[in-house]
């Protein structure tokens, strides 16, 4: 006598038990992520203010007039343009890219000791960070102790090129975590492709530009992305370093909403300005993973 086999589960209960293990952290993610959001989006169109009003009122879309009518909203979008492409996609991934080609190539002694370095000043603290190159740019700090050593002319590099200074200082805290990403998907590359493009007599920028880059594409997409929205976000350095100064020349969009939200006290105001940096990273977002979808 043979059994017949039980009815297959229906459909709903399939769902529903593939959805029960990351149910926990869905909630999390609506509680602590989502949630936040959706208030800071709500203050974003009212007027509230952290003193001097006794309650809130909705003003629709003024916040947002107000920031793309403020030349200092737009000189601090445009900082952080500048703060974002010199620190992360030119210094930070260029770099990383190329100290982890260099480091293959090393021997153990060299790779260990620039690897310590270059991921000491990743696990620094911001703040511990900031106050370190704050020490190296000022006037009588130790870049102007090495120039004025050598002969060269001296500067007070925190005032002339304050978000240069910024800028370079990123790129020595953060260069670690693109060094580190490059350095695993070079790993990946099988050495045969490498041996017979060399076989084939092409050279190191041949091989770089028609080998290696379109190889490791997509680390190259999801390190940029991920590089992007850690520049966009960068608050301490900056305010340890300059406090957004001389006269904004380094006020980026975290520093100018700080600014409105805490020291002027428009909290409505400052969130809509949140809001406005949260749709740029979003649209980076966009970009990247658009490209990564895109076949070489």
């Amino acid at each position: 006598m043979t059994r017949r086999p039980g009815r297959p589960p229906h459909p709903a209960l399939r769902s529903l038990t593939r959805a029960l293990p990351v149910t926990p952290a869905t909630v999390l993610l609506l509680l602590f992520l989502a949630g936040p959001i959706a208030y800071c989006v709500s203050i974003a169109f009212t007027d509230l203010q952290l003193t001097g009003q006794a309650e809130d009122s909705f003003v629709g879309l003024e916040n947002f007039r107000t920031a793309f009518g403020d030349e200092a909203f737009r000189n601090a979008v445009w900082l952080t343009l500048v703060f974002t492409v010199v620190s992360a996609l030119l210094g930070q991934n260029t770099l990383g890219l190329a100290l982890a080609a260099l480091m293959r190539r090393a021997s153990k002694p060299v790779r260990t000791l620039v690897g310590g370095i270059v991921v000491t000043a990743w696990v620094l603290p911001e703040v511990v960070a900031g106050f370190l190159l704050y020490a190296f740019f000022r006037r009588e700090g130790t870049l102007n102790a090495v120039l004025d050593w050598l002969g060269l002319p001296t500067q007070n590099w925190l005032y002339t090129l304050p978000i240069l200074a910024v800028s370079f200082a990123n790129v020595w805290r953060g260069t670690a975590f693109s060094m580190l990403v490059y350095s695993a998907a070079l790993d990946e590359i099988p050495k045969e492709i490498t041996e017979a493009a060399e076989v084939d007599g092409a050279g190191g920028r041949r091989r770089l530009w028609h080998i290696t880059l379109p190889m490791i594409r997509r680390s190259i997409g999801t390190n940029l992305m991920l590089i992007t929205l850690q520049t966009l976000s960068v608050f301490g350095l900056i305010w340890v370093m300059t406090r957004g100064g001389p006269g904004g020349r380094s006020q980026t969009l975290p520093l100018f909403m700080y600014e409105e939200a805490f020291q002027k006290s428009m909290i409505g105001y400052g969130t809509a300005v949140a809001l406005l940096l949260l749709v740029v990273g979003s649209l980076f977002s966009v970009v990247y993973l658009r490209l990564l979808r895109t076949e070489v």
